[in-house]
């Protein structure tokens, strides 16, 4: 899993639409939505500081929550949310029940590691970044915190592959069609030649002394 599950607590909304939103922004709490499951759409309000700092402290999206709706627990993956344009704080977030099969499609941040271990990029060359996220199909239950791109001996001109990633039980990804490019080391001004040389300046021979007569 991503991160730690955590817990909400909010409140049925036995209204919905613009006017309903707008009173629970009033009331200092969110309005929010969780469907899915093959169970009918339930409005609730959150507290705002709860949620605020949730959004904005990461991993929102691919983590899995406990909502505590009037002590009725329902366990949800959050899917989307909306925030004020100028403000910044959260106006609506949608939830999807997670059920024993549920499966989702989520973006999944690529993490590098072993960059010292890269001939290329030891020799100057630069680490073009194709894709910072990838998205996944997953069970709902098993999303990866990130996945992990070994950069060993990778050279000026390679190209990583999805392929050359090692991804957990039940992960696959959603573009299935190509094996697609996460990234390449590219040369760069700064390179550094593949093998150093120090060749020496030979001094010129001096020429042999004319022999006396």
């Amino acid at each position: 899993m991503s991160h730690d599950t955590y817990e909400l607590k909010a409140e049925a909304r036995e209204q919905v639409g613009k006017g309903s939103a707008r009173a629970v922004r009033r009331n200092g709490k969110v309005p929010a939505v969780i469907y899915g499951d093959k169970q009918p759409p339930l409005a609730i309000a959150l507290t705002y500081k709860d949620i605020y700092y949730k959004i904005h402290g990461g991993g929102f999206l691919t983590t899995i929550a406990t909502i505590d709706v009037d002590g009725k627990k329902i366990q949800v993956l959050p899917k989307d949310f909306q925030l004020d344009p100028v403000k910044d704080f959260p106006v609506h977030v949608d939830f999807l029940r997670i059920g024993k099969d549920t499966q989702v499609n989520v973006d999944v941040p690529v993490h590098f590691i072993n960059e010292d271990k890269s001939p290329g990029i030891k020799r100057g060359g630069v680490l073009n970044i194709v894709r910072h996220e990838v998205e996944f199909h997953c069970p709902a239950n098993a999303i990866p915190e990130f996945i992990t791109v070994d950069l060993t001996g990778a050279n000026i001109g390679d190209s990583i592959h999805i392929s050359a990633v090692t991804l957990p039980a039940g992960v696959k990804p959603v573009i299935s069609d190509r094996d697609f490019t996460i990234a390449t080391i590219a040369g760069s001004s700064a390179m550094k030649p593949e093998t150093e040389e120090t060749v020496e300046a030979a001094a010129p021979e001096a020429a042999p002394a004319a022999e006396e007569k």
